[in-house]
């Protein structure tokens, strides 16, 4: 179902910096701020009233700031590639879009201290931040992992190790920290750490590889999944993936309202956008 606490406001920008390969964005949002939990996200009506760019983008929340009073604001980290990136990260502060949300499933948060290992690729890492942030707060340790094909995509690298316990960075071309993909590097931490839980936010087929090493360890894994989505309220069905429910069954969900953070072990990986064998209604 859709998130219950998700509203529609008219949202102000009030400060657009650009950082490395991307721009972070900051919105009012007024009381939807204390609603918001690492992992969700938001859609935008992008390119003005008067676009011909009628879908909404979905963003994942960086974090957020509940103000009280003077009010909350959402941060968003974007990069700006398509037509509708490119029109949010241009706005002047000051300009007005169309927002919903929060949106989503968050990211599950256990009521003990835990050792988790966090795991970002991209921008995709932006919701780690906060999750970081919050589970420091419970005195559990934070181990984070970033990585990108080349340094500058690495979002706010110092920022993020201020947050957390160990950083350690991959870059695909070695131009920053270890020469390889995240992947290459997990085994080690978990061993070195005993981690207990990997959260997880980036590229598909980099998630599908951080699952095969978290059923490897026997340990949980919670990852945002990215898909694209068209309203981000489970209406479109452009966002559907096989997931495996509480019977064992196979069925094609929306990842805007069962994700986009999963239990990793319910996801069926690398299917080549063709829909699984065995899966519910598939002929």
């Amino acid at each position: 179902m859709i998130n219950k606490y998700a509203q529609t406001i008219k949202s102000e920008l009030i400060s657009n910096k650009k950082v490395g390969a991307y721009h972070h964005l900051v919105f009012e949002v007024g009381t939807m701020a204390s609603h918001v939990r690492p992992g969700n996200f938001v859609a935008i009506s992008v390119g003005g009233p008067t676009s011909s760019m009628v879908l909404r983008r979905a963003f994942a929340i960086h974090r957020s700031m509940d103000r009280g009073a003077s009010g909350g604001v959402i941060e968003l980290v974007v990069a700006p590639h398509g037509n509708g990136s490119k029109w949010l990260t241009s706005l002047p502060i000051g300009s007005y879009v169309k927002l919903t949300g929060p949106l989503g499933t968050s990211f599950g948060i256990p009521t003990e201290q835990v050792r988790a290992l966090l795991v970002g690729g991209g921008y995709g890492s932006a919701p780690l931040f906060g999750l970081a942030e919050v589970l420091k707060s419970r005195g559990s340790r934070v181990d984070m992992v970033l990585g990108a094909s080349t340094a500058g995509k690495i979002y706010a690298p110092i920022e993020g190790k201020r947050s957390v316990n160990s950083m350690t960075i991959t870059t695909d071309d070695g131009s920053a920290g270890v020469h390889g993909r995240v992947s290459d590097v997990l085994p080690e931490i978990i061993e070195r750490n005993s981690c207990e839980i990997i959260y997880s936010c980036g590229p598909m087929a980099m998630l599908a590889a951080i699952s095969e090493i978290a059923d490897k360890y026997n340990l949980i894994h919670q990852c945002a999944v990215e898909e694209s989505m068209a309203c981000g309220i489970g209406i479109c069905m452009t966002c559907v993936i096989p997931l495996v429910d509480d019977e064992g069954q196979i069925r094609m969900q929306r990842s805007c309202i069962a994700g986009p953070v999963v239990d990793g072990e319910r996801v069926i990986w690398n299917t080549g956008g063709s829909i699984p064998e065995g899966t519910l209604g598939a002929l």
